[in-house]
């Protein structure tokens, strides 16, 4: 059994590409990648549910590990893939909590709604 298993793993270590989808530096970035997509599903999902401080902490998290992940040998170009999507939609989630918050989308969407409410009680 040891010799079969010696030998499947052999096999799989002469092939570039099954010796690189058996690795972490696959299968990490791969299991990362629910970061940045929940993230961007979250994009169609209205503001007033967005966390600005842990949006804040991806935004950091991402910016740091995108640089970790060009530092080290062999650089794992899939993993700054996966840091640099999810920087860019943790960015935009901070803008969408800032806009929402901060720049006055919330009064707007209020005002939208009781105009909508005062045209809906005339009719």
């Amino acid at each position: 059994m040891a010799a079969a298993i010696k030998a499947i793993n052999a096999k799989i270590r002469s092939n570039k590409v099954l010796d690189y989808v058996c690795s972490t530096h696959f299968w990490g970035p791969v299991s990362n990648f629910g970061i940045p997509i929940a993230a961007v599903m979250d994009t169609q999902k209205d503001p007033e549910i967005i966390s600005g401080p842990m949006t804040a902490a991806l935004v950091v998290y991402a910016a740091t590990f995108m640089r970790y992940s060009l530092a080290v040998t062999p650089k794992n170009y899939l993993l700054f893939a996966c840091h640099l999507t999810n920087f860019g939609a943790q960015t935009t989630q901070g803008y969408r909590y800032l806009s929402y918050w901060n720049w006055g989308g919330r009064e707007a969407q209020l005002a939208e709604k009781a105009k909508q409410g005062a045209l809906a009680a005339e009719a």
